[in-house]
């Protein structure tokens, strides 16, 4: 596993293998939370460094996969699709290793799905949905989760409000 560091010189900071984030690193990333689009010039501005620093540490921040992608926000209900939901999947005892792939895999590939989530816990899955209404819920839960011979239980709740403080990268 790699490591980097920052060094000094003169009025540049150079990152090499060796050391841990520092405040110019957190500053960016602070910037780049609120707006993943922003231009190299403006964040450079927003953080106080010069457009060639920002330059380079952006792509360090890359190289060392803290910065693992950006991505396009959705309005949901500009699609027709107002209504989101959480569901906890519990699946059915033995074969779980199976189970767990084959479930995993099926669900994520289906349009209503926005996030899988893989629990240790009550639950061993979450799964959040966005669709048209109350019937469109009921719908996927009883023809793409119930309906699995994995499954056991469900848990239903509706999404009242939403609110994200930032984007987690995959743990695979």
């Amino acid at each position: 596993m790699r490591t980097w560091e920052a060094r000094m010189t003169d009025s540049t900071t150079i990152l090499h293998e060796g050391g841990p984030l520092d405040d110019i690193d957190r500053s960016i990333l602070a910037v780049l939370k609120s707006d993943g689009r922003i231009s190299n010039a403006a964040l450079a501005d927003a953080v106080g460094i010069a457009p060639s620093t920002a330059h380079v540490r952006l792509k360090s921040l890359q190289e060392r996969r803290v910065v693992t992608g950006f991505l396009t926000s959705i309005d949901q209900r500009a699609l027709g699709l107002p209504l989101q939901a959480i569901v906890g999947v519990t699946l059915r005892p033995g074969a779980r290793q199976e189970s767990i792939t084959r479930f995993s895999e099926e669900v994520r590939g289906l349009p209503q799905v926005l996030q899988v989530f893989f629990l240790g816990g009550a639950d061993d899955f979450i799964v959040h949905i966005a669709v048209a209404d109350s019937s469109a819920v009921r719908e996927f839960v009883v023809e793409h989760l119930s309906a699995q011979p994995s499954v056991a239980s469900t848990r239903t709740s509706l999404v009242f409000d939403y609110h994200r403080n930032g984007v987690a990268a995959s743990f695979q």
